[in-house]
């Protein structure tokens, strides 16, 4: 082979090599600081909320989980989002810091998916979804699925949720 072809190969590879680079420390940055659209969607839900009257009506609560004394609502606890309430209604909740997470937390420690939250066998079940900094009920880290007793704490990053009647 040439010099010539030798030297247009070295400099294909070496540029190969920068692309890789360039594309994982993105990746990584993306992980530790969220996207644009994560950030985007915080500022939005810190935004003043309409009027009670302007909101849409909240679908009706499923009445099995009301009779048996099952939790019917999700509450954050602790963490930016302290005071907010999700009514449990049988569909999953995903927790994350992407925009499309049914709990949309901006915390450094928790991942795009985190964690979800889903009821089966009349139970609620958390799952975390192979995030980077694990997910606590009470003080066990959740490596499976596990059921989620009322007022036990779910610790994701320095936010936590208890299940609630």
């Amino acid at each position: 082979m040439s010099p010539f072809t030798l030297t247009l190969i070295k400099l294909a590879f070496l540029a190969v090599l920068w692309l890789f680079v360039i594309a994982a420390v993105g990746v990584i940055r993306a992980d530790l600081f969220g996207s644009k659209a994560a950030t985007k969607a915080a500022t939005r839900a810190s935004q003043p909320r309409p009027p009670k009257a302007a909101r849409q009506p909240k679908p009706p609560r499923p009445q099995r989980s009301a009779q048996n004394g099952a939790p019917t609502k999700l509450v954050v606890v602790q963490g930016e989002r302290a005071g907010t309430v999700i009514d449990l209604t049988g569909v999953p909740i995903t927790i994350g810091r992407a925009n499309d997470a049914t709990l949309v937390v901006t915390d450094d420690y928790a991942s795009s998916r985190h964690a979800r939250i889903f009821a089966q066998d009349g139970q609620w079940i958390v799952e975390d979804l192979g995030s980077t900094n694990g997910t606590y009920l009470g003080r066990t880290k959740v490596s499976r699925p596990m059921p989620v007793p009322p007022g036990v704490p779910v610790r994701i990053g320095k936010t936590v949720i208890e299940l609630r009647k």
